[in-house]
């Protein structure tokens, strides 16, 4: 029987806490989910493994009992016997985990539908029960499972907040996304995930947010970058022009002589603060000099007159 590493397959360490574990497991199940690979089955194998070291490692007594196997496998290894030699079942017997009287252990029905699971997991967890019905054991109460999913939005409804409505096992749910939320932040939003069993509390909905790009903004961090076409003659003498920001119409100064690609800040026109309403990021806007075409016989001799000044000066 081949012992399982869950600690190294979900890449954490043995002291990883429940939050580490977690954020783990949802990093590596999103990358190698099957929705994500078709056809790949090396990656679905490995979203198996990971399906499986998160059921023991997040679950406190299964990991309990899986840390006291660890200790007595390296007894094993320490009087030279191979993987092979190991006797699970027996192990399983002395420790509580699996025995035929179902004497100290309880589970729920999701425990018993374990095909994808490994021999090694249902030996230790569960194998003693292999074949028979869920009802014919007592049931422990147990959280729902968390649910993901992907929701995109544009960068204004991330400035501004907005909701959104999804359908869920046939269920309307009215999601409210924050203003200053990030791309590829995580909403959870309570309760929205599985049933959970005999009276305990529903799992969570964790929504992956993508922020589209915008053709206009470019956005770092709070703060957002654009370009801004400004007329000759105003960089030339100075003067005031309109922006559209996300935030709304804006005069700006333009200072004279302003020289092409300048950079001007707009201190609190960025994105807002994520969790802090009053404050904002700033927008910084790049000065593109607008040539003027089509000039007048009257304009070209006005600007021979400036370049005769300019070259005698």
């Amino acid at each position: 029987m081949e012992y399982k590493d869950y600690y190294k397959i979900l890449g954490v360490s043995k002291k990883a806490s429940a939050q580490e574990i977690k954020k783990s497991y949802r990093k590596l199940a999103l990358k190698y989910h099957p929705d994500k690979n078709p056809g790949n089955k090396q990656a679905e194998e490995k979203f198996k493994e990971l399906s499986e070291a998160n059921e023991v490692l997040s679950d406190p007594e299964k990991r309990k009992k899986y840390d006291t196997l660890g200790s007595d496998w390296k007894q094993y290894e320490a009087q030279g016997a191979n993987h092979g030699g190991f006797d699970f079942s027996q192990w399983a017997q002395q420790r509580g985990g699996g025995s035929r009287s179902g004497s100290g252990y309880y589970s729920t029905e999701e425990d018993f539908e374990t095909s994808g699971f490994s021999d090694f997991f249902e030996q230790i967890f569960g194998g003693g029960f292999r074949g028979r019905s869920p009802d014919e054991f007592p049931r422990a109460s147990r959280k729902g499972r968390d649910y993901e999913g992907k929701l995109t939005i544009s960068l204004k409804d991330a400035y501004l907040g907005s909701e959104t409505i999804i359908t869920l096992d046939d269920e309307k749910i009215k999601i409210n996304i924050p203003a200053g939320v990030t791309d590829g932040q995580v909403l959870r939003v309570k309760g929205k995930g599985g049933k959970g069993t005999k009276g305990a509390e529903s799992g969570n909905l964790f929504l992956y947010v993508t922020v589209a790009k915008d053709p206009r903004y470019e956005r770092k961090e709070n703060d957002l970058y654009t370009e801004i076409k400004v007329p000759l003659y105003t960089v030339m003498l100075g003067g005031q022009m309109e922006i559209d920001s996300l935030k709304g119409n804006y005069a700006i100064n333009i200072p004279r002589e302003t020289q092409n690609g300048k950079v001007l800040r707009m201190k609190g026109l960025g994105m807002p603060v994520y969790g802090q309403k009053t404050k904002y990021g700033d927008l910084y806007l790049k000065i593109i000099i607008e040539i003027p075409q089509h000039l007048t016989e009257e304009e070209r001799e006005l600007f021979r007159k400036l370049a005769a000044i300019r070259s005698s000066s």
